[in-house]
């Protein structure tokens, strides 16, 4: 086995694109948890109890 044969191809390979990638899809993470919050936050006690969550858990669990 030659000495080449045995390296990774390109490691750590981190281009801009990538990069770019990313933050877009944390931003989305985010607007998606922060929209469930806002819709978790309008429902009934009695509502959310029916799912199973209480009003401390909107913020918790996101």
């Amino acid at each position: 086995m030659e000495f080449d044969q045995n390296r990774a191809a390109k490691p750590f390979n981190i281009t801009l694109l990538d990069i770019f990638r990313a933050v877009r899809q944390l931003v989305k993470s985010w607007h998606l948890r922060r929209q469930t919050r806002r819709i978790l936050s309008h429902l009934s006690d009695t509502q959310l109890r029916d799912i199973g969550l209480t009003r401390g858990d909107i913020d918790r669990r996101s």
